[in-house]
């Protein structure tokens, strides 16, 4: 048996998790620079705010309603994910995180379905009063049905916050009262192929063939397919590391004219994506620097900087990949007044750091800069996040995201540590 634990309206119960005064109240959280909704409470839903609605344009509808506004805060959000994460490790002995706010279990052999349904039960209060943050969890034979069952447990508050698909009569209702465009597996490409063919909820998928299911939905189709039928064959396993690691930022307003500003923001994409490697222990021998002018504007001149740097020697140091991006842009940046929307750094054609091939004319020494990337890793570590940082980084806050609405980072910087004072 597979569980599927899934954090409700994840951004918003992160922000009520330290403003209790808006449980029951309407939340929404913005995307980078405020642009728009991309997290809504329960309380938001009903009074129509959609996913991806432009902040401005509803703006005046979320001040009539009193809807709490927040910005994007990363930070919080990814330290309560782990903490989250933490607490569901110790329910099972393998755990996949599948996302920032979703996780499998793996409660094979762990007892029969009455002692599992107690145990679930419990594991989703203790998660909830532990963190503050509420989940759902879904539990059946496949991965599939599992992640179908938590959003039933999500919708019907009967279910205690843990929905079980455990036999084939609950497997043939909750197929057959389910759409098939929320299957996961199906891509919104199919949805209108499937109606045109009279498919409509995931119990009319299940009733086609195999061979059929082939044709029209290729074999990730089959194996959703066989999935919904109890038939586990879903693996959801990281790759061995990642192919690419991409750090970009919109800018906000009109946009970055100076090349100190772009440059100062390049150079902090580059560190970010160093980081990043060496976390994932892996090292990178290609990096792109772009940065471009906005493509909806025709009443500014436009520009756009793209360009690819092979490395001689495959690396994850901060200081030789900063150099390189920094190096790249100042070399195609161009005068003439461009005002650039967004800039990024990408480090890609990745290989694991111990397996590097060398370059007889290397100059540099990979010993003592493998050694002092270790010790500013540690102490940034100690002493938090860019404690020891590039000159060329800076500390200029024009190309950071607009951010108006933003939370405090309540579980990661000691500044913004709750008090609580006696009267």
């Amino acid at each position: 048996m597979f569980g599927l634990a899934d954090c409700n309206n994840f951004y918003c119960s992160c922000e009520r998790v330290f403003h209790p005064d808006l449980r029951n109240k309407p939340v929404v959280v913005l995307s980078n620079n405020d642009g728009c909704v991309i997290a809504r409470s329960e309380e938001s839903k009903a009074l129509g705010i959609k996913m991806g609605d432009v902040f401005y344009q509803v703006k005046d509808v979320l001040e009539k309603n009193g809807v709490a506004v927040f910005s994007s805060n990363y930070n919080l959000y990814g330290d309560m994910s782990r903490r989250v994460m933490s607490l569901l490790s110790t329910y099972t002995p393998k755990l996949d995180i599948y996302s920032i706010d979703e996780a499998f279990l793996d409660l094979t052999g762990m007892g029969d379905m009455e002692f599992l349904s107690s145990y679930c039960k419990q594991m989703v209060r203790d998660i909830t009063k532990g963190t503050g943050i509420p989940i759902s969890l879904g539990v059946a034979p496949t991965k599939t049905l599992a992640k179908m069952a938590s959003k039933y447990a999500k919708k019907h508050k009967g279910y205690e916050g843990a929905c079980f698909i455990d036999t084939e009569e609950k497997r043939e209702k909750a197929l057959k009262l389910f759409p098939v465009e929320d299957v996961w597996g199906i891509g919104y490409r199919h949805v209108k192929k499937l109606a045109y063919h009279g498919i409509h909820t995931a119990w009319d998928l299940t009733q086609r063939s195999e061979s059929w299911i082939r044709k029209e939905l290729t074999i990730t189709g089959v194996r959703t397919w066989k999935e919904l039928r109890g038939e586990s064959c879903v693996s959801i396993d990281e790759p061995p590391h990642k192919k690419s690691i991409c750090t970009s930022r919109s800018f906000s307003g009109s946009g970055l004219n100076k090349l100190a500003d772009v440059e100062e923001a390049v150079a902090n994409f580059a560190a970010t994506c160093s980081r990043k490697l060496r976390e994932g222990h892996i090292v990178c021998c290609s990096v792109t620097v772009f940065a471009h002018t906005s493509r909806f504007r025709i009443d500014v001149p436009q520009n756009y900087i793209y360009r690819t740097i092979n490395l001689v020697v495959p690396t994850n140091d901060m200081q030789e990949l900063v150099a390189v991006a920094v190096k790249t842009l100042r070399e195609d940046w161009k005068e003439g007044g461009f005002l650039y929307k967004k800039a990024g750094v990408i480090v890609w054609n990745t290989c694991e750091d111990k397996a590097i091939q060398g370059n007889l004319f290397d100059e540099v020494n990979r010993g003592k800069q493998a050694a002092l990337a270790k010790a500013i890793d540690a102490i940034n570590h100690k002493n938090g996040h860019n404690t020891i940082r590039m000159a060329v980084q800076g500390y200029s806050r024009n190309w950071h995201l607009k951010n108006e609405y933003i939370s405090k980072q309540y579980t990661t910087n000691l500044k913004d540590i709750i008090v609580v004072k006696a009267k």
